[in-house]
């Protein structure tokens, strides 16, 4: 089963960079940041750096995509909500929500990311704000568990064998 294609209802123009965009069929606005976007795209992309240019985004094909310059210029819709996903806060409820759905312990989580177990916790407890790179981490590692399972070593319980038993 696929997911219907994002579409996009309306845009604007939030600054540098920035756009706000209504989702079709959604009760969800976002505010997309496309500077990285922008400034890896190269030659190619290097004309919405012009404030000017920028400013002209619109809603092109039919919602399925955002154009500048009568759409010699785009951005599809199904990557500016990947964008937008990617950019949303990851807080503690994310923090939680991730690790029952990967089921691992804190000490577990805690050497994949090689943290201290207090960071994680206090990552968890919402008394320290979660770094973008761990943020980055969990969703890449929902959408592609390989990515945990090439780095997670299993904790194994009991004490490990004495050194020089014979």
């Amino acid at each position: 089963m696929t997911e219907e294609m994002p579409r996009i209802e309306a845009v604007s123009v939030e600054g540098t960079g920035r756009l706000s965009v209504k989702w079709r069929g959604k009760a969800r606005r976002d505010v997309v940041n496309l500077l990285g976007w922008i400034a890896t795209g190269g030659k190619i992309l290097a004309p919405l750096m012009v404030p000017t240019t920028f400013s002209k985004a619109s809603v092109g094909n039919y919602g399925a995509a955002v154009v500048w310059d009568d759409g010699d210029l785009a951005i599809d819709a199904h990557h500016l909500m990947l964008l937008a996903d990617e950019q949303k806060k990851f807080d503690e409820r994310d923090a939680k929500r991730w690790q029952e759905k990967v089921g691992l312990s804190n000490n577990e989580v805690a050497d994949l990311f090689r943290l201290s177990i207090s960071t994680w916790c206090a990552y968890k407890a919402g008394g320290t704000e979660i770094p973008a790179p761990i943020a980055m981490l969990c969703r890449a590692m929902l959408r592609d568990p390989v990515l945990m399972q090439a780095h997670y070593r299993p904790r194994i319980n009991g004490r490990p064998p004495g050194r020089g038993a014979s």
